[in-house]
């Protein structure tokens, strides 16, 4: 196996350190190429190793099994989510404690599911949009994620969790831990008046100095 299959593994072994996946939850994968290789079904990410994973094809059309094992029933999820960025290299997807929690109230705005109430979310992802329910493992999930219009790495599925995406390993988990952070964040305060957000303005000034998608510009409208 490559290197990228090896930081894979140990990418999946500290969030499950962290406690961001929790029992067999979760699944995370990487693309070299055409060929994606992902966490199979029933395998926790604390236990992946290279002989664990599994191997598939990306087409446009989605994934075609190589060998291995079975992957994640969430494997459509990935694949929507290479298909909409040809620069993604990783995906992960969690059920981490609080992002759960937050998925299950109502989303912010349209282009994100958690309120800026400090800069980091919009620094390291920018837009995180909430994707309508869907049975965990129905492919109709991933067409939602497929038809939405605006730019963002990342998505929040409700009553699910998280998914996020990086140009390498490590981005897509530094990602993942910070929706998790911002997500405990808005979850404690919860609907408090008092609670200050990041104005419309500073949030624009953030996203543009980090180069991240924030509001409801198309991928071809928002700056790089």
């Amino acid at each position: 196996m490559s290197t990228v299959v090896q930081q894979m593994c140990r990418a999946g072994k500290h969030l499950a350190e962290l406690g961001l996946s929790p029992g067999s939850s979760g699944n995370i994968s990487v693309r070299e190429g055409d060929r994606l290789y992902l966490s199979p079904t029933g395998v926790a990410l604390a236990d992946l190793d290279e002989g664990s994973v599994a191997v598939t094809a990306l087409s446009p059309n989605g994934l075609d099994p190589l060998s291995g094992p079975r992957p994640s029933k969430e494997a459509s999820l990935h694949a929507a989510m290479y298909l909409r960025d040809p620069s993604v290299t990783c995906v992960v997807h969690l059920h981490s404690t609080y992002a759960v929690a937050a998925s299950c109230l109502p989303p912010w705005t349209a282009y994100s599911a958690l309120p800026p109430l400090t800069p980091y979310l919009v620094m390291r992802l920018g837009n995180l949009p909430l994707v309508p329910y869907r049975a965990p493992g129905d492919p109709s999930q991933a067409q939602l994620i497929g038809d939405l219009t605006l730019d963002f790495h990342g998505v929040l599925l409700q009553n699910h969790g998280p998914v996020v995406t990086g140009v390498d390993v490590q981005q897509a988990v530094d990602r993942a831990v910070e929706v998790e952070v911002a997500a405990r964040t808005a979850v404690l305060i919860g609907d408090r008046p008092r609670a200050r957000l990041l104005s419309e303005q500073e949030c624009r000034a953030l996203a543009r100095h980090h180069g991240q998608p924030w509001g409801l510009a198309t991928a071809e409208e928002t700056p790089t």
